[in-house]
């Protein structure tokens, strides 16, 4: 069954194009990949997905429902989470604190309950504090749960990145080059994480990613840009020996030494 969907997506700076007519189906529970060279136009078709970017034209349909036009809280209320290419933490606060932050859209307490503390407030404030707790432990960090955001290491901020994406109760999670700057060590439990928790959580997984090991790896499909375009789609292998995916990647001359 098709969770995500985009038909002829297209964005445009000024004259030039970032996304040109770009149409992609994700079906639900699976692990997709978006890859393609520097400069491809990966990161502004996640920006489109999750409402930074409007599309100049095309749609996106999450569950058969239209959401592009939409916020970004808006886009991750209804169910897409994400992470980012750079790590964007709030580095003074604490980890838990981090985690919380993530779980602000799902919380009914309004102002008034807030600031006069009603019990139905604080059972709430204490159930999220439970589930943050329970993140961080499904991610190995439990342990530094009051630890500043900044002290981590870069594998486990980028594992404090997931819990928090995995806070907003995501039914479809975006992870923006996911493994960089990681160790073999870091990228290998990050690909045991990215397995369990498409299982643990019944979510919809789609990176973009340079590490081609990892992408075959865990991918079941993979979809290539290039300049903008979709060149190509299809299983791991049929992306390995695509002539068009090794010239993008190498140049023509890659190609015809083949």
């Amino acid at each position: 069954m098709t969770i995500l969907e985009v038909k002829n997506l297209t964005k445009q700076f000024g004259g030039l194009s970032a996304n040109q007519n770009i149409s992609m189906k994700f079906e639900k529970n699976s692990i997709t990949a978006v890859i393609g060279p520097n400069g491809a136009g990966k990161t502004t078709f996640f920006n489109m997905i999750t409402g930074v970017y409007q599309p100049t034209s095309g749609s996106i349909l999450l569950e058969n429902k239209k959401i592009d036009g939409l916020k970004p809280h808006i886009v991750s209320k209804k169910g897409i989470a994400r992470t980012f290419q750079n790590i964007r933490l709030f580095g003074e606060m604490s980890v838990i604190e981090n985690v919380l932050v993530g779980m602000h859209t799902h919380l009914r307490a309004g102002l008034f309950g807030i600031l006069f503390s009603l019990p139905t407030v604080i059972k709430e404030e204490k159930s999220a504090e439970i589930k943050a707790y329970e993140l961080l432990e499904y991610v190995g960090l439990a342990s530094l749960l009051n630890e500043k955001a900044c002290n981590l290491s870069y594998g486990a901020q980028r594992r404090l990145e997931i819990a928090r994406a995995l806070a907003t109760k995501p039914k479809v999670i975006l992870l923006d080059e996911p493994a960089a700057g990681m160790n073999p060590r870091e990228t290998k439990e990050l690909t045991e994480l990215i397995k369990s928790m498409r299982e643990e959580y019944d979510l919809t997984v789609i990176l973009i990613e340079h590490d081609m090991k990892l992408v075959m790896e865990i991918s079941e499909s993979i979809y290539v840009l290039d300049h903008g375009e979709k060149i190509a789609e299809g299983h791991p292998e049929e992306i390995r020996n695509n002539p068009k995916v090794i010239e993008a990647y190498l140049g023509s001359g890659a190609v015809q030494a083949r």
